[in-house]
């Protein structure tokens, strides 16, 4: 993959790819696109207000002060015959009804994980499962920790057997390009079955 600011032109007829970052509230999604778009990445943030208490769950979160009320978009160039666009989608209930519409025509997804709060994850893992969509599980290791071992977080999401979970840390380039990665081979792998 192209690295930020580099000189990577694409072909006037490259092929496009769709992948989306999905998961609760809070798990780092925006982080994740942040890292690795190599543009400046469209961000729909706004401030939390007392508005939405008793609405979002900000349980294990009591410290974040915005919140993605559409989505976020990023974008990489593989090579010169290959763009992947990047989706990242609102984590809070309220804002599901958008899910449908960001994964359509989607490679597949990232479902990005807090293995501190996995019960905000379950309703990401549905989503892709029900619909078909390739997905891997991504756990974020929040200030360089792992708190379970990715089997027991795979048996506790009760993931259907093949489907890849692995570490990172959403703020770190090198660490989101393994995820998406392994997603991209996980797609292949699927196409090809």
């Amino acid at each position: 993959m192209a690295s930020a600011g580099s000189e990577l032109v694409p072909s006037p007829d490259a092929a496009t790819g769709k992948i989306v970052i999905a998961g609760g509230f809070g798990v780092g999604k925006t982080t994740l696109v942040a890292s690795v778009s190599e543009i400046a990445p469209l961000r729909t943030e706004e401030l939390i207000t007392a508005t939405s208490a008793g609405v979002d769950d900000l349980a294990g979160v009591e410290g974040k002060t915005t919140t993605t009320v559409a989505m976020d978009f990023g974008r990489i160039t593989i090579d010169r015959e290959m763009i992947v666009y990047l989706f990242g989608t609102p984590g809070q209930n309220r804002f599901w009804f958008m899910w449908d519409d960001l994964a359509r025509g989607a490679l597949g997804a990232v479902v990005l994980v807090d293995a501190r709060r996995l019960d905000v994850s379950f309703a990401a893992v549905d989503f892709f499962e029900h619909r078909g969509i390739p997905f891997v599980v991504a756990v974020n290791c929040f200030d360089g920790h792992q708190v379970a071992a990715l089997a027991d977080i795979g048996a506790a999401l009760d993931l259907t057997p093949g489907t890849p979970i692995t570490l990172c840390d959403a703020r770190d380039r090198a660490s989101t390009k393994e995820v998406l990665l392994t997603l991209l081979h996980h797609v292949l792998r699927t196409a090809a079955a």
